[in-house]
């Protein structure tokens, strides 16, 4: 589990250490920074892909990434007293983003290179704005101090701790690239493949296309999915596959406590075609899934990520209210609180009543975010409440 997400220099994010429990909900008013947690989770995420680089790219590039305020923002500015205004920064712009866990901590820090030519030429490189990864650490415990770090990358160089003193690992690795990415040794860096594997078994799911021309509402060849895909197309074989060799009793009651008196069934065409029978009290014949509304469909595919029958280690919803009825949330939020027994669920909504019923859970960690002289800060939370946290650079 993480017990710790820390973001720095992102957008909104001038400074965020957020504690983390099993049931996590992030609320809080439109503008105030929700997005911008949840796209830093996913940057981090993207560096155990090897992707981290061009998931900047595609946001405008690390320039348009970082927080755009004062380097310091002065009790006199945040008072009114004194305008606000930039002085002359004291230390190098960098996008940091980390986490800890409950056997490892990871932290990467990213910044923009120097301008330089390539090899032999006097002419600038065309890909000077690419970001560069200035310093990577992995340690042990809540927080990376010197004697609990395990894995230290700074520029090219890549230090393993070996006893009371360090070994370079690498002394060449590609600027662009992360730790994770690059170094694939379970034996002489087991804390490395360790980290990796954590942050790739996280799931994310953000907006499902469910209009008439989506794909999710079209019969698809069926096959066994623990998993339902990121885009919601495998949702019937997800449901099946929950129905054989899941929890069938709680997809069953899911379905019962959205949708009174209905339950659903399966049957495939001769050429292996899944397609979705939707049964309710009333009507002489079964709806399948290009007849079911928008949020129905909806319900249904949160339904099949949340009761996979393989469970990630952490489990992201962005926005899973989006086109269903006040009415169902209350139906959707114990699905989450029945969920977060099997793993780690992370909840970013503005939905009062999804919010309510999760909060109304004793173990729902509530974060609450606004604005403050455009800065997303945590309501409430003073220097002792937030987890403690230490950037190695």
């Amino acid at each position: 589990m993480i017990n710790a997400f820390a973001v720095s220099n992102y957008r909104s994010l001038k400074e965020v250490v957020s504690p983390l429990a099993n049931l996590n909900v992030v609320t809080g008013p439109n503008g105030c920074g929700k997005s911008n947690l949840y796209k830093a989770l996913r940057l981090l995420a993207e560096a155990a892909k090897g992707n981290l680089i061009s998931s900047i790219a595609r946001e405008g590039g690390l320039d348009y990434t970082f927080w755009a305020g004062p380097e310091t923002l002065t009790s006199e500015m945040r008072s009114g007293r004194a305008p606000v205004q930039g002085t002359a920064r004291k230390k190098h712009t960098r996008l940091r983003l980390g986490f800890a866990g409950e056997e490892f901590g990871y932290a990467i820090s990213l910044g923009m290179p120097s301008p330089q030519g390539f090899a032999g030429y006097q002419e600038p490189s065309m890909f000077q704005f690419d970001p560069e990864i200035k310093r990577e650490c992995i340690w042990v415990g809540d927080v990376c101090r010197p004697s609990s770090c395990l894995i230290d990358r700074e520029g090219p160089v890549v230090r393993v701790r070996s006893g009371r003193s360090w070994e370079v690992y690498s002394a060449h690795l590609n600027s662009h690239d992360s730790i994770l990415n690059e170094i694939s040794d379970p034996v002489a860096v087991p804390e490395v493949h360790a980290v990796r594997q954590t942050i790739r078994n996280w799931r994310f799911y953000d907006q499902f296309r469910t209009d008439p021309q989506s794909i999710i509402r079209t019969p698809q060849i069926g096959t066994r999915t623990p998993v339902l895909d990121h885009d919601g197309h495998s949702l019937v074989a997800a449901l099946r596959t929950i129905h054989e060799i899941g929890d069938r009793e709680a997809l069953y009651d899911a379905i019962e406590d959205a949708f009174p008196g209905a339950t659903i069934g399966f049957e495939a065409d001769a050429g292996n075609r899944f397609v979705l029978q939707f049964l309710q009290d009333g009507l002489l014949r079964p709806l399948n899934q290009a007849e079911l509304s928008d949020g129905t469909l909806r319900y249904l595919l949160l339904v099949a990520a949340l009761l996979t029958p393989r469970p990630p280690s952490l489990l992201v919803l962005n926005e899973p209210e989006t086109s269903l009825h006040p009415d169902l949330l209350p139906a959707l939020g114990r699905l989450i609180i029945r969920a977060a027994r099997e793993t780690q669920v992370w909840v970013v909504s503005h939905a009062p009543r999804l919010v309510a019923t999760l909060e109304a859970n004793n173990d729902c960690n509530s974060i609450a975010l606004n604005k403050d002289l455009g800065e997303t800060v945590i309501v409430d939370q003073g220097l002792l409440d937030a987890p403690p946290w230490h950037w190695a650079d």
